[in-house]
């Protein structure tokens, strides 16, 4: 999962668009992560389109159909499939205690069970079945499965992320030199 920054305002990608629902221009989203954090949002990035009003939002099993201003048709629907949709940061709802977005997770240190420090965060992915930090460390960029018990997040007195940290029981050689690459040829 990428973010970016758009007029100084930081945004996370929460999905990209399947194609139209119905005839009047909504538009199904494949969602990354909750469907539930699109319930508040008032407008969404779409990828080379800019800002687009959310004028209305029909939740799906699973995901959403997002009815966005100016699309009104299931021709005018079909020309964003494909296309990222993103929200502003701070225009996302509060997530539930242990859920995080992407976005408070990079730039996070990351530390051994030890307390030493083993890399940065500097982006998270979804995997499928489970995100995937990509740590930049001393021998390149690594995935991380951030899954419990082997990463914990500590949190700041907001009980938001401040940094995390490998377990004892995080299997070794996560972040060895010669791990796979991120983006690498090893397929």
């Amino acid at each position: 999962m990428t973010g970016g920054v758009t007029g100084g305002q930081d945004r996370t990608r929460l999905g990209y668009f399947l194609g139209p629902h119905g005839v009047k221009g909504g538009v199904k989203v494949y969602v990354l992560g909750d469907q539930e954090q699109f319930r508040a949002l008032k407008r969404v990035f779409v990828e080379g389109r800019g800002w687009l009003r959310v004028a209305r939002l029909e939740m799906l099993a699973p995901g959403v159909a997002l009815h966005l201003a100016g699309v009104t048709s299931r021709e005018a629907a079909e020309e964003l499939r494909g296309l990222n949709v993103f929200a502003a940061d701070d225009e996302l709802p509060e997530p539930e205690e242990g859920v995080y977005y992407y976005h408070e997770l990079r730039g996070l240190t990351l530390h051994g069970a030890g307390g030493e420090v083993l890399g940065e965060v500097v982006d998270v992915e979804d995997g499928g079945h489970q995100d995937l930090l990509v740590v930049r460390h001393e021998g390149g960029e690594s995935f991380v499965p951030l899954q419990a018990p082997y990463v914990l997040v500590n949190l700041n007195d907001r009980r938001r992320p401040a940094s995390l940290a490998l377990s004892a029981d995080a299997p070794a050689g996560l972040l060895e030199a010669d791990a796979p690459e991120v983006g690498g040829d090893d397929a």
